[in-house]
């Protein structure tokens, strides 16, 4: 259960990563990363890296209940 749910949140953590590197092409000169970051913290895809981060960090340092 553990190694599914760490593959589950790395899964979670590439998409969001993805898509915030993705959205980096909309940075340009005239916008600054206040602007950057206004805009992908309304997307919910960019949501996913937290998400996934915190899913692995559980599924890593939580000992099962299984022993």
């Amino acid at each position: 259960m553990r190694v599914f749910s760490y593959l589950v949140g790395f899964g979670l953590s590439v998409i969001g990563g993805v898509t915030s590197i993705a959205y980096l092409n909309l940075l340009t000169g005239e916008r600054g990363w206040l602007e950057y970051f206004r805009f992908i913290s309304t997307r919910i895809e960019c949501y996913l890296l937290p998400i996934g981060m915190l899913i692995m960090w559980l599924s890593l340092y939580f000992p099962s209940q299984q022993e």
